[in-house]
């Protein structure tokens, strides 16, 4: 089995752990110690290895996938300087945020995700997974936004969404967004871009760029589980406002990304 090549520290386990935390993910389907995903329309079984993970058949699309843009070596030596941080960084290490390789998938699963538990979302997406997507062996590829643009609300509403839910997951599978040009616009125009699609606002375009783009600066100041972490971590047990949460982000500059996915990463570890 080919051999991905990753940086050490490297913890397999802890790095997937989103993709079964909250139930079975159709699309990123943990089964017998690995990840299955379907890479343009071909499924890969991805599992740990001595340097990094073996990859089967091999996908040079998976180091994408797995997290590779971060730069963690900077990052770990930027959180000796900040007490929380420091101490998170020596629980987690190893802790490798996965990316999420297609633009409309990211955003179907925040737009799920909207105002409801993680546990009812990946429920719900599994379930348009199942009505829209293609099964291979194990894992289900995602809706393509072809087939979703050619959907009905109605058909969506069937599966678990509100119907505002569905009309907005249609309307962007109709918009059809150059999404290589969105890539290539700095944060605040891809931001601009996004929020002026019907359902997408600041915390859906935050994590976009945190989770499909990997940019070192997103931070999801609307996200509650790190208003929740930053109470917990540096507020006394008071919530800051979503306003306070984005201010303070600045305080981990240049690693808001990866700060944001530990602090919510050790705020859901602890029993």
């Amino acid at each position: 089995m080919p051999t991905l090549a990753l940086p050490e520290p490297y913890d397999f386990a802890r790095s997937t752990e989103r993709y079964r935390a909250f139930g079975p993910d159709l699309a990123n389907l943990w089964h017998e110690g690995g990840v299955h995903r379907v890479f343009g329309g071909r499924e890969v079984r991805i599992e740990a290895a001595d340097g990094g993970v073996d990859v089967e058949p091999f996908e040079p699309r998976a180091l994408h996938y797995l997290g590779g843009p971060f730069d963690l070596d900077a990052f770990y030596t930027f959180a000796e300087s900040d007490r929380v941080l420091a101490r998170i960084v020596h629980e987690l290490r190893g802790l490798r945020p996965p990316l999420n390789p297609d633009p409309y998938e990211t955003l179907v699963t925040s737009i799920t995700a909207q105002q409801v538990s993680l546990r009812s979302a990946f429920a719900v997406r599994n379930r348009l997974i199942e009505r829209f997507g293609v099964r291979a062996e194990h894992a289900w590829a995602f809706p393509t936004e072809e087939r979703m643009a050619s959907a009905r609300a109605e058909e969506l509403a069937e599966v678990g969404f509100s119907r505002r839910k569905a009309e907005y997951v249609v309307g962007v599978a109709r918009a059809a967004i150059g999404w290589d040009e969105v890539a290539a616009l700095p944060d605040e125009e891809v931001k601009a871009r996004l929020v002026a699609l019907r359902g997408l606002g600041e915390w859906t375009a935050d994590w976009f760029m945190a989770r499909h783009l990997a940019r070192p600066r997103a931070w999801p100041a609307g996200d509650l589980g790190l208003v929740k972490a930053l109470a917990e971590y540096y507020f006394d047990g008071v919530r800051p406002s979503v306003a306070e949460t984005r201010a303070f982000g600045k305080r981990f500059a240049p690693f808001e990304n990866l700060s944001a996915h530990y602090l919510l990463a050790s705020l859901y570890a602890v029993p």
